[in-house]
């Protein structure tokens, strides 16, 4: 699958285990890439590993910043960009009752507003090209809910009803708009759980085992590539069956 050369690629959220995946795979099936995160020292690993890709820090709670984030890496990669890989979000966990309006607005604001100023910021972009991929990852949890994450299941969930209303808009110009929804992937954050609460994860799975962050990188590789160009509007769940939509 090398129809990725010459492709323009802005990949967010590229400093964690997935968005490392997600660079890695893309990278070796000749994409430019532009991979933005938080952290500084992990993008400079990106850099080193992946010498000609380039990296821009940037947080995209930074909402009134997105549109002049896009054009400076539009720039960066050489003027025309086509695809994004919305992957980067965030969790502040508590039960309904006691989570305050801050943490709800905070998780709403970046999970799913600056998502949508991403796609929206990018889609404009892509109009020149007449062609493009949008891929914004969400969770299985925005489809099955989860105790302690009202706020990161519902911006999960409004991800996935934005992307079909954008992919509708934008189809005939030829414009894709998808989802991959992820399941419990090894990851730093599920390395943090509870060996007695993982087992009970894992006793859900079909697959009986969490997934790597390269079941995700595959999946976004698909939907980047010419391969997937008559799929638009859809969500990709990688689950090891733990969820069957």
């Amino acid at each position: 699958m090398n129809d990725l050369q010459n492709k323009n690629i802005i990949i967010t959220g590229a400093s964690g285990g997935i968005g490392h995946s997600i660079v890695k795979k893309l990278y070796e099936n000749g994409a430019n890439i532009l991979a933005t995160g938080t952290k500084k020292e992990k993008l400079e690993d990106l850099k080193s590993k992946f010498g000609n890709i380039k990296i821009l820090s940037f947080d995209i709670s930074q909402s009134e910043q997105i549109d002049d984030f896009i054009e400076k890496a539009t720039k960066e990669l050489g003027g025309n960009l086509h695809g994004i890989i919305n992957n980067a979000g965030t969790t502040q966990d508590n039960l309904a009752i006691r989570m305050n309006f801050d943490e709800w607005k905070k998780v709403i604001d970046i999970n799913l507003t600056s998502t949508f100023l991403l796609s929206k910021a990018a889609i404009k972009k892509m109009l020149k090209n007449k062609q493009g991929k949008v891929i914004n990852i969400t969770s299985v949890v925005g489809h099955t809910g989860n105790p302690g994450q009202v706020n990161y299941t519902a911006a999960k969930a409004g991800i996935v009803a934005m992307s079909k209303t954008l992919a509708i808009e934008y189809a005939k110009k030829n414009i894709n708009i998808n989802c991959i929804s992820p399941g419990f992937i090894k990851t730093a954050m599920t390395d943090k759980i509870d060996s007695k609460y993982r087992d009970i994860i894992i006793s859900k799975i079909p697959s009986a085992r969490l997934g790597e962050p390269e079941d995700v990188a595959n999946a976004v590789l698909f939907l980047t590539s010419d391969q997937s160009n008559y799929i638009n509007g859809e969500t990709l769940h990688v689950n090891g069956g733990m969820y069957m939509a």
